[in-house]
């Protein structure tokens, strides 16, 4: 007779510890295929538990397929392969970030400075309004947003675009996932270098061969670029990361005669283009293309927040097409409300109020930082370029990047070096940190300075 002790049942309730314990005993070989079960009626007499608890365990081992009934004779264990026992797995680790006592390395604005009161407002109104932001959003995204969207490039970076050229998605690295399927697994593509190295990851996974072309004082060198092989480019012409450099117009004409020479196209990833601090904003790469070679790359990553997870695609008219007839079976990866939010927000005139607000902010916290670290670091010269929420600091120490780095750790500093940022060796300039200040108060500026000489001394 099956026996088993039901004050160990815990939370489960009765059905389901029989059920478990009697599965378990299936599994583990204790009944043996063909063998007869207890009546419904003498096991429930025996356990002290009603007909219809055996019952219903009893049914559900026989609909998972442990148990088969014979007419009139009851129930029978399933030929089943005895399960061996399965070690509990490891409890996984948890994912928290490294709490550093100072993070100069992590490129994302001020998390406090997003414009909590305003987005809120907005999302209430949304939600008041009836039920459309549960309405299903065309694949390039909401209407509305594009519409928001391609007005805010005319007034502001002088691009004349259609919302039908716009694709929305969640985030740049999405965005470069369809951009490698639009150029295709055979592309080569060309990529700065030194530069973000995550753009040289997520395209090489994907299968594109990736071509580093180095920098000079202006930007992507033509020769090298053609050179390479390559009829695709990512740049970031405007604002370049890690270095700063701004491509100038002669520069940027010469890039497009390639593109149209070769038939090739232009990625042009404006990333920290709306923090410059000095004279007027740049015309975009993609404004001045006459030949429909460049497609535009941006989000609100740096304006707004990473984790809103949105950025968007301007394609030119004839990849446009393309992407609709290949790719627009993918649905748009970026939440309704935050879409009909974010429309919201930029035809309102929120987006160019908190623009100038961050600008503001940046602009007195990027000086006093540069500041600090003039006066207060001899080992260091900064290398201002009046752009971006980071800067270079040139040092002057024999000490090893990986060294450096090594003492930063163990003083709980993170920091990034711009060889970490090259791909290829002969590229690769030592003791250069990229310094992100985005999130580093003023408060902070002396101990950041103290622990900076702490790792340079030699």
């Amino acid at each position: 007779m099956l026996t088993y002790d039901l004050d160990q049942r815990g939370t489960l309730s009765l059905y389901e510890y029989l059920y478990r314990c009697i599965r378990r005993d299936i599994l583990s070989g204790t009944l043996a295929a063909g063998e007869r079960l207890p009546s419904k009626r003498r096991l429930a007499e025996h356990l002290r538990l009603s007909v219809m608890t055996v019952e219903g365990a009893y049914r559900q081992l026989e609909a998972e397929g442990y148990l088969y009934t014979r007419p009139r004779q009851g129930f029978f264990v399933s030929p089943v392969e005895p399960s061996l026992p399965v070690p509990p797995a490891p409890a996984p680790p948890e994912e928290h970030p490294p709490a550093w006592r100072l993070d100069l390395a992590s490129s994302q604005a001020d998390g406090g400075r997003f414009p909590v009161s305003t987005w809120a407002r907005l999302t209430r109104q949304v939600l008041s309004e009836g039920r459309t932001f549960l309405d299903p959003v065309p694949p390039q995204g909401l209407p509305a947003l594009r519409k928001a969207i391609a007005e805010s490039l005319r007034t502001s970076k002088g691009m004349a675009v259609s919302p039908g050229q716009i694709v929305v998605g969640a985030g740049a690295e999405y965005l470069y996932l369809l951009l490698a399927q639009l150029l295709g697994r055979d592309a080569v593509l060309a990529v700065e270098d030194p530069g973000y190295s995550k753009i040289r990851q997520i395209y090489g996974k994907w299968g594109l061969t990736c071509r580093p072309v180095p920098l000079d004082g202006q930007g992507m060198d033509p020769a090298a670029l053609a050179a390479s092989g390559a009829r695709a480019a990512h740049l970031s012409p405007s604002q370049h990361y890690p270095t700063g450099i701004v491509t100038p117009i002669a520069r940027r004409q010469s890039l497009l005669r390639w593109a149209e020479d070769t038939g090739g196209v232009i990625i042009e990833d404006d990333y920290d283009s709306e923090f410059r601090f000095t004279g007027r904003p740049l015309p975009t790469l993609q404004s001045i293309d006459t030949g429909g070679r460049v497609v535009y790359l941006n989000t609100f990553s740096q304006t707004l927040s990473p984790s809103l997870r949105m950025g968007f695609l301007v394609l030119p008219p004839a990849l446009a097409d393309r992407y609709r007839r290949e790719l627009s079976f993918y649905a748009c990866t970026v939440p309704a409300l935050e879409q009909h939010v974010l429309a919201r927000f930029l035809s309102g005139g929120f987006y160019d109020r908190h623009l100038s607000r961050l600008r503001k902010e940046y602009r007195a916290r990027r000086a006093a930082v540069l500041e600090a670290f003039r006066t207060g670091i001899p080992a260091g010269r900064v290398e201002d370029r009046g752009a971006g929420l980071h800067f270079l600091l040139r040092l002057d120490t024999a000490l090893s990047d990986e060294t450096l780095l090594a003492r930063a750790k163990e003083l709980g500093v993170h920091l990034r070096f711009l060889s970490s940022c090259t791909a290829l060796p002969e590229h690769r300039t030592p003791h250069v940190l990229v310094v992100s200040y985005a999130a580093l108060d003023a408060d902070r500026l002396p101990q950041a300075v103290s622990l900076l000489n702490e790792i340079l001394r030699p």
